[in-house]
């Protein structure tokens, strides 16, 4: 690793050390562990590592697009960049109309109802971000269909076909499909946390993820640094796949607390669930909320090597080019 990338984890790992810390001074060494909702730590750090995890995917693709575009082809980043700009912002009005819609099924439905349902709307985005079954399709599939897209409008362009007007809209296409697809996922996702802790915990972890994703940016295409994508996205899928197992958890609880499913408790579990337990990772003495947990590990545990089985192994995937040296997945 760079000596800017052991700089970057540095200061990433000292700034959620201290929010952290502050969380802990703030609440007198620990929030509430009897409160019924996630904690905002808690809330605050599962969403940095969502939006750390589809910006890493959003580089990823957008590295393979911008790899070959060097010399005179260099101009066409622009373009690029300006569609992956252009998808930012629809992102941002993509969130502002889904919290409308939210807040209008709020007049409808009691608070527990729609606090279940979207919490169900979460868990089925986190499953298809993780996605470990099509991990191939969805990683190399994903960026080859965007290289390839890329080759094409540029081969075009060369033999005349289309205008330079019409290369330009195309790779602005490009550079927004490559972006707002992960910016949509994350809008969904949030929901539920906005709903349960409000905006200001939603803005927080959303910055920090940012922070993050701006560092491997920066890294990327200001510094050429070429990083382990892959080695990155394991690693942050096996930190969303805790996330996962302490959202299942919640939603099971919620679907209780809505009456949507019964409730079982095990008696003789409840001396040896501490608060803390239930606090930070949604561990509740009831067969619902357990069993609910133990199928969400089963299944993704089940899938990834499933996937490393049928999929080829991890050495079948594109992920494993190091951008901007993608000559793996060009071809």
């Amino acid at each position: 690793m760079k000596l800017a990338l052991r700089i970057g984890v540095f200061v990433a790992a000292a700034f959620v050390a201290s929010m952290l810390i502050w969380q802990g001074v703030t609440a007198q060494g620990a929030p509430d562990p009897l409160r019924p909702n996630t904690s905002s730590t808690v809330a605050f750090l599962d969403i940095g590592i969502l939006v750390f995890r589809e910006g890493l995917e959003c580089i990823l693709v957008l590295a393979a697009i911008t790899a070959s575009m060097t010399g005179p082809k260099r101009a066409h980043r622009r373009p690029v960049a300006f569609g992956a700009a252009f998808a930012f912002v629809t992102t941002l009005i993509t969130w502002c109309i889904a919290v409308r819609i939210v807040g209008s099924l709020s007049d409808n439905m009691s608070a527990l109802d729609l606090q279940a349902a979207t919490g169900l709307v979460a868990i089925i985005v986190l499953l298809v971000i993780m996605n470990w079954f099509f991990h191939k399709i969805y990683w190399g599939g994903w960026i080859r269909a965007h290289t390839r897209r890329k080759k094409t409008l540029l081969e075009n362009a060369r033999i005349a076909e289309i205008s330079q007007r019409r290369l330009w809209w195309g790779l602005i296409l490009l550079g927004f499909t490559s972006l707002y697809r992960e910016g949509f996922e994350v809008v969904l996702f949030l929901q539920s946390y906005n709903l349960r802790l409000g905006g200001g915990v939603v803005l927080k972890g959303t910055l920090l993820g940012l922070v993050l994703t701006g560092m491997v940016a920066v890294l990327t295409f200001v510094l050429q640094q070429r990083l382990p994508y892959r080695k990155m996205l394991i690693t942050t899928g096996i930190l969303l796949g805790v996330v996962l197992l302490v959202m299942v958890g919640e939603q099971a609880q919620e679907m209780q607390l809505a009456q949507w499913i019964p409730t079982t408790p095990i008696a003789f579990l409840e001396p040896y669930i501490p608060g803390w337990m239930r606090l930070w990772f949604a561990v509740f003495p009831t067969v619902e909320t357990l069993v609910a947990q133990l199928i969400a590990a089963v299944l993704v545990i089940g899938s990834y090597f499933a996937a490393r089985r049928f999929g080829g192994g991890p050495g079948g995937t594109a992920v494993e080019a190091h951008a901007p040296g993608m000559a793996a997945i060009n071809a």
